[in-house]
């Protein structure tokens, strides 16, 4: 078999997650390490990490562990849309994705391609009862989470694109995700 040169170029047909057959059910890890991630590790556990396990409220950036039990095991990152629609709630808006997380979706994209994640979910605005009490704040969220996945995919296009300038198709897809993502509301509605 003979393998031509890797051509720069935009990947096609990216996948945003490798499903297979059956259920898996990941652990909720809320820190970038520590007891839980070290059980997750010794168990073989698959995980979901929090993106706010990685935020440092001082520096205003992301910050992944040199050493950490999650670069080891299967862990999928969540973006953290509960606990920032709680931080907005307390502390009003933020100064990062649509005013509500405290980080921007460059921070959060640049997250996904460095921590080793084995899939990204999207920032959402979650529907949980005690976020969103009636039906026009649920519509409300519905709609703002399928905005913040087309702001995302356009910043990881803007970046695949410019990678795809000296990089192959497979190099770029494989450095800058794209996300999962998040299907928001209760109920379902046909309407």
């Amino acid at each position: 078999m003979t393998i031509g040169p890797r051509v720069p170029g935009m990947p096609v047909l990216q996948k945003n997650a490798n499903v297979d057959d059956g259920l898996l059910v990941r652990v909720g890890i809320p820190h970038s390490g520590g007891r839980l991630a070290f059980h997750a590790f010794n168990e073989g556990y698959p995980a979901m990490v929090s993106a706010s396990a990685f935020w440092n409220r001082t520096t205003g950036r992301f910050r992944i562990p040199r050493a950490t039990d999650l670069t080891e095991i299967d862990f999928a990152l969540d973006s953290a849309g509960f606990s920032a629609m709680k931080l907005f709630q307390s502390k009003g808006g933020q100064s990062g994705i649509a005013g509500v997380y405290p980080w921007t979706m460059e921070q959060y994209v640049e997250l996904a391609s460095s921590s080793g994640a084995s899939w990204v979910a999207q920032p959402d605005m979650c529907c949980e009862p005690e976020l969103a009490a009636d039906q026009d704040a649920i519509d409300y969220r519905v709609n703002a989470t399928a905005t913040l996945l087309e702001a995302m995919l356009r910043v990881v296009y803007a970046w695949q694109d410019q990678l795809a300038a000296t990089c192959s198709a497979e190099v770029v897809q494989n450095t800058i995700r794209i996300p999962v993502p998040v299907a928001q509301g209760l109920r379902i509605s046909f309407g």
